[in-house]
């Protein structure tokens, strides 16, 4: 996953007023948030599991875990990581994210 350089690491106070911008209600704003959040973590944590994966074998010892430099660099990488809210927030107010709402009903072709 690629993750864009600019995001911060911390949280940030934001206004109510700049998320509710782009759908008009707070609380459809935190769900497309948190939705996004979730498919980031997913997609971040079986990266991370496949990169370890190469690493485990099973014969290891503990001391050997602790050992393994390349692991422990992978896993710090992934630590120092912004959260997945901080990485769907700002995507949402980079108006990256694409969404719809699911009570838009069809139009259908009146019958003859």
């Amino acid at each position: 996953m690629e993750i864009k350089k600019n995001i911060p690491n911390n949280t940030v106070t934001r206004k109510l007023v700049d998320l509710d911008k782009e759908t008009g209600n707070i609380y459809e704003t935190v769900n497309i948030i948190a939705r996004r959040a979730n498919q980031i973590a997913t997609e971040l944590k079986t990266e991370l599991n496949r990169k370890l994966a190469d690493f485990s074998s099973p014969t290891d010892t503990m001391e050997e875990t602790f050992e393994n430099r390349e692991q422990i660099e992978i896993s710090r990488y992934y630590e120092r990581l912004p959260k997945p809210v901080i990485i769907a927030t700002e995507e949402f107010l980079d108006d990256e994210l694409f969404y719809r709402e699911g009570n838009e009903e069809k139009k259908q072709a009146p019958e003859a």
